[in-house]
C-alpha cells in the first residue's frame, strides 16, 4: 500500500494513501469526535461533528469524507475547530430530550460523552422542542425517535450489512424521520446490531428495557454457542443473572456483529432450568441427592453389556465434557456413540472433510460460490453477511441448489435435485461455465444434503465438482461443510463417533425402539426423534441444564451448567478452537459435566485420571493437535476416481435446507420468551407468505 506524508497537529507522519483524515487521526491516536461515521459502513458525512481544519480550505471540513494527500496539513485542536464542534453539538442538542436518567443508553452514549467534552452548560434555544412518534420495529428493538440525531447508521446497516432495506428516512429539515415507511417489523436476523451502532438512545433493546445500567454490569469474554460460527461475545451479568449479551470484535470471525438469536435469547438461560438431580420412581421424577444419583447411574451402566449401552452428545456441549465422556465410555467398552444426531454424512476420516476450509474472513476473496442444501441466512447469518459484503464490494457469482430463499444477495437458482448437481459436474448447467471461469470459487455443503439416504453420493459428487473446477487443488481448499451446532466440529476432532462395530445415531434410535439398547446416556442431547413409548424398555440418563426433550425422556437427570456458567472450549465450523469463561455461578446442585462423569467413573472403579480442568485440557489439546497437518488433496484423490457416474437412490428427491426456524434451534433459544415472540411474529408471516 502506498503511503503519503501529512502534517498532523504540527507533527509529520506517514499514513496509507487510501485513508481518510479521520482514519489517519485514529491511527495516530488523535481524538476526533463523530456520530455518523462507522468503520464498517459507507461514509455519510451528515453529522458534521468530525470537523477539522486543513490548509487548502477556508472552511472547516468533515474529516470522515476527506481523503489524505501528500503534504496535507491537518489541525484538530485549534480554537476555530473547537468553536465549530460546539456549534454543531448545540444544533444537535436543540431537540434532544433531557431524559438521560431514564434512557437505557445512559452510561454508554456517544452523545453524552461528546457533550461532556464539547457541549455548553446553557442553551440559547427557547422554543418548543420537536417531538417524533415512536416506530414499531418489531419485538426486539425499542424506539424513542425524539432522541434520534439522524446519523443514518441504522439505515446504512440495514442496506449494506443486513441486506434488508426496510428502514430509511422521510421528510426534510425539521420534518426528517427515520422509519420503516409502512408499519412492519424488521426481518433481518442481524437487526439487533442497530442497537450497538446507534450513538444515542433512539434504538434500544425491547426485551431488556429498563432492566439494567451499564455501570452495574460485569463483562465476561465468551463465545456464542447458538450456531457453529463461534462469534466472540461479552456476557454481561449482574450478580448471578445474565443481563445482556453483546458482540466482541474479532475480524476473522464475526467482525463486530452478532445474530439476534445470540443477543436476545439469554432470557432462556433462566427458564426451565435443572437445578437438582432427579430419579424416576413409580413413573414420576423425584428429587434426589448427588450420591444417590451417581450410584444409580453407576448401577445401570454396570448392569448391562457394552453393546447394550449407547451415548449421544448434544449441540451445546464443550470439548472438555466430550473428551471426558469418551474416555469414560471407552473404559466401559461402549462403542455405540455419536454426535451427529441427525445422521449427517461427513468425511470424518480426515479433518478437512468436515470443516469450512475457506476461512470465514477469506470469503471476501472468493468470486464464485455454489451453495448446496443450505440457507446460510438462517443457518449462519454472519457467514451470509460476508457473502453480501463480497457482493457489494466487488461482485459475487452465486448459485444455489436447494430451497429457493432470500439470501440478501443475488444468486442463480439452479434447482433442488441431485440431477441439477450432476448437470454442474457434466458441464450442462449454465453455472458450470461460471465456475470454470472463476478465479477463486468455493463450494458449500449444508446439512440439508448431508442428512439424506444418498448423502454419501452427494458428498462425493460435490467433491468431484470441487476437483473438476479447481475449487480444490494442492495449493487451495475451498471445499466446505457448513455446520449448525457449536459442539459438532469439536466432537468430530475428538472422534466422538461409533467405534468398531458400533451404532451411529440413526442405528441407536432404531435399537432403542427395538429394546436392544438398555441404557441410553444423553449428554445435552435433546434433538432426538424418540418418544416415551420408544424408550419404555431403555433406562435413559440425561445430563444437561434445561428441562427439555431429553429430560422428558429421562429416568435419571444429572444437572449441569450452561455455557455462561463454566469454562469450556468450542471449535467452530472453520476449525478454530475458542474458550468460554465462567460469567455467573451455576444453579442449585449443578456440576460441570466432566466432574459428573468423573464421579460416576470413580464409583464404578474405572480409571479417570483428571482431577482438574487444566489437567484434562492438557491431554485433550494433545489429541486435538494430532489433527493438524493432514493432507486433504492426496487422501481424497483416490475416492474421486471411484465415484459412480449415475446414482438412482434419491436422484430426483428434492434437496431441502436443514433449518426452518432460525429463532428456536436449541434448549436455550427454545425456552427464551424473546425468541418465542419472534417465532410467532416472523414464522407466522412466513407461513402466510407460502400459503
Amino acid at each position: 500500500m502506498d503511503k503519503v506524508k501529512i502534517i498532523l497537529n504540527g507533527k509529520a507522519v506517514e499514513v496509507p494513501s487510501d485513508m481518510t483524515v479521520l482514519q489517519a487521526c485514529q491511527r495516530e491516536k488523535v481524538e476526533v469526535p463523530f456520530f455518523c461515521y462507522h468503520p464498517k459502513l459507507s461514509v455519510a458525512g451528515n453529522c458534521r461533528m468530525c470537523l477539522v481544519e486543513v490548509d487548502d480550505s477556508n472552511k472547516l471540513v468533515t474529516s470522515c469524507s476527506l481523503k489524505v494527500k501528500e503534504g496535507m496539513s491537518i489541525r484538530t485542536n485549534t480554537e476555530k475547530v473547537t468553536r465549530g464542534r460546539k456549534g454543531v453539538l448545540e444544533f444537535l442538542l436543540i431537540n434532544h430530550p433531557l431524559d438521560c436518567p431514564v434512557c437505557d443508553q445512559g452510561g454508554e452514549c456517544d452523545l453524552q460523552d461528546i457533550s461532556f467534552s464539547f457541549g455548553s452548560d446553557f442553551s440559547r434555544y427557547h422554543m418548543e422542542k420537536r417531538a417524533v412518534a415512536d416506530k414499531d420495529l418489531g419485538p426486539l428493538i425499542k424506539t424513542a425517535m425524539t432522541r434520534c440525531i439522524h446519523c443514518t447508521r441504522c439505515i446504512r446497516f440495514s442496506n449494506e450489512i443486513a441486506g434488508t432495506p426496510e428502514i430509511g428516512s422521510l421528510g426534510r429539515g425539521e420534518d426528517t424521520e427515520i422509519t420503516t415507511y409502512i408499519e412492519k417489523a424488521l426481518t433481518s436476523e442481524l437487526s439487533g446490531n442497530m442497537i450497538d451502532i446507534c450513538p444515542v438512545g433512539a434504538l434500544t433493546s425491547k426485551p431488556g428495557a429498563f432492566r439494567k445500567r451499564s455501570w452495574e454490569l460485569k463483562k465476561t469474554l465468551s463465545i456464542d454457542v447458538h450456531d457453529a460460527v463461534g462469534s466472540n461475545i461479552y456476557v454481561e451479568s449482574r450478580g448471578e443473572a445474565v443481563m445482556q449479551i453483546r458482540p466482541r470484535l474479532n475480524e476473522s470471525i464475526n467482525e463486530e456483529w452478532i445474530s439476534d438469536k445470540v443477543r436476545f435469547s439469554y432470557d432462556g438461560l433462566a427458564s426451565q432450568r435443572l437445578d437438582a438431580a432427579y430419579r424416576k420412581k413409580n413413573g414420576r421424577l423425584e428429587p434426589c441427592d448427588w450420591e444417590t444419583a451417581i450410584k444409580e447411574a453407576s448401577f445401570q451402566l454396570g448392569s448391562f453389556k457394552r453393546e447394550e449401552i449407547a451415548a449421544l452428545v448434544g449441540p451445546l456441549v464443550d470439548c472438555e465434557s466430550i473428551f471426558a465422556f469418551k474416555h469414560f465410555l471407552q473404559k466401559l467398552g461402549c462403542v455405540n456413540m455419536d454426535s451427529r444426531l441427525d445422521g449427517e454424512y461427513l468425511g470424518t476420516a480426515i479433518r478437512e472433510g468436515y470443516l469450512f476450509n475457506t476461512k470465514i474472513s477469506d470469503i471476501e476473496k472468493v468470486d464464485a460460490v455454489l451453495l448446496v442444501g443450505t440457507n446460510p441466512r438462517i443457518e449462519a447469518p454472519l457467514i451470509n453477511a460476508r457473502w453480501r459484503k463480497r457482493f457489494i464490494k466487488d461482485g459475487l457469482t452465486a448459485g444455489l441448489i436447494g430451497n429457493a430463499c432470500d439470501l440478501t444477495f443475488p444468486y442463480a437458482y439452479l434447482g433442488n435435485t441431485v440431477q441439477d448437481l450432476e448437470d454442474i459436474y457434466t458441464g450442462t448447467s449454465s453455472f458450470s461455465e461460471k465456475l470454470k471461469n472463476a478465479q477463486n470459487p468455493m463450494i458449500v455443503l449444508g446439512l440439508g444434503c448431508l442428512t439424506r439416504e444418498d448423502s454419501s453420493d452427494i458428498y462425493d459428487l460435490c467433491l468431484s465438482i470441487a476437483y473438476k473446477y479447481s475449487i480444490l487443488t494442492k495449493n487451495k481448499n475451498n471445499f466446505n461443510v457448513l455446520h449448525t451446532r457449536a459442539s459438532q466440529v469439536g466432537a468430530l476432532d475428538l472422534s466422538f463417533v461409533p467405534g468398531k462395530g458400533g451404532f451411529n445415531a440413526k442405528e441407536i434410535y432404531k435399537s432403542v425402539k427395538k429394546g436392544k439398547i438398555k441404557v441410553l446416556y444423553l449428554l445435552g442431547a435433546d434433538e432426538i426423534p424418540l418418544t416415551l413409548e420408544d424408550v419404555k424398555d431403555t433406562f435413559v440418563i440425561y445430563q444437561g441444564h434445561h428441562g427439555d426433550r431429553g429430560a422428558h425422556l429421562a429416568d435419571l437427570i444429572l444437572p449441569s451448567p450452561a455455557y455462561t456458567e463454566k469454562d469450556g472450549t468450542y471449535v467452530n465450523t472453520q476449525g478454530t478452537a475458542q474458550k468460554t469463561l465462567k460469567a455467573v455461578s451455576s444453579l442449585g446442585m449443578a456440576k460441570e459435566d466432566w466432574r459428573i462423569i468423573g464421579e460416576i467413573a470413580g464409583n464404578m472403579k474405572k480409571d479417570f485420571p483428571y482431577t482438574t480442568l487444566e489437567e484434562l485440557r492438557k491431554y485433550m489439546y494433545e489429541l486435538l493437535l494430532k489433527k493438524e497437518g493432514e493432507i486433504f488433496y492426496e487422501r481424497f484423490a483416490s475416492r474421486i476416481g471411484k465415484r459412480k457416474e449415475k446414482r438412482k437412490t434419491g436422484f430426483l428427491k428434492p434437496i431441502k435446507s436443514f433449518m426452518e426456524n432460525f429463532y428456536m434451534t436449541d434448549v436455550i433459544s427454545r425456552h427464551s420468551k424473546a425468541m418465542a415472540v419472534c417465532t410467532e411474529v416472523f414464522e407466522r408471516k412466513r407461513r402466510k407468505k407460502h400459503a
